[in-house]
């Protein structure tokens, strides 16, 4: 009888872990709200690095949140210019100024920018089998978009890290496939 309590217990206590595990690796940022898009005046929507430019009237959703950071986070790497007429637009939030396209810097959405709290210090990613250090500079807004502000560019989803071209050759990427890559990344 104490073997099969035991045995019970084990049991439950291995699946209260797993179950445990899936709730961690499922968690997410759910949308605080939504934003109506405005048509861009002319010329006011930088497309470089193929950027999207909001559309009249398409509800764009904000998050107030990210993931939870751990030791390899996962995130989407995408591609931005922060250099003065680039597609990041006005200078960077944490220094206010421009950086080259040739120095590995990053944007960080919302919840992970957390305030500034992670100006101008690094952060590991890790992607296409490799890794690099970069500098964070800037947030990637997930709260508000679509507007002068913002380029007319839609918010940043809630797990973006928004990279200059010197982090994806850094990765390696050929560059026909900069855009949108799945990576993980961690303080440095």
């Amino acid at each position: 009888m104490k073997k099969q309590v035991f045995s019970s217990v084990l049991v439950v206590c291995f699946l209260f872990l797993v179950i445990n595990c899936f709730i961690v690796e499922a968690q997410t940022c759910k949308a605080s709200g939504k934003i109506r898009g405005k048509k861009p005046p002319p010329g006011q929507c930088n497309q470089e690095n193929n950027s999207d430019c909001c559309k009249q009237g398409k509800m764009y959703p904000i998050y107030k949140c990210s993931p939870p950071v751990s030791g390899r986070t996962k995130a989407t790497l995408t591609l931005n210019s922060f250099e003065k007429n680039g597609d990041g637009g006005a200078p960077s939030e944490c220094d206010n100024k421009y950086h080259s396209d040739n120095d590995p810097v990053v944007a960080l959405s919302t919840g992970w920018y957390n305030g500034g709290s992670r100006c101008l210090k690094y952060i590991n990613i890790y992607g296409n089998g490799n890794s690099v250090k970069a500098k964070v500079v800037d947030e990637c807004d997930s709260t508000m978009g679509c507007d002068s502000d913002h380029d007319y560019q839609p918010p940043c989803p809630y797990n973006i890290v928004d990279a200059s071209k010197a982090v994806w050759k850094a990765l390696g990427v050929p560059e026909d496939n900069w855009g949108g890559l799945d990576i993980t990344w961690s303080d440095a």
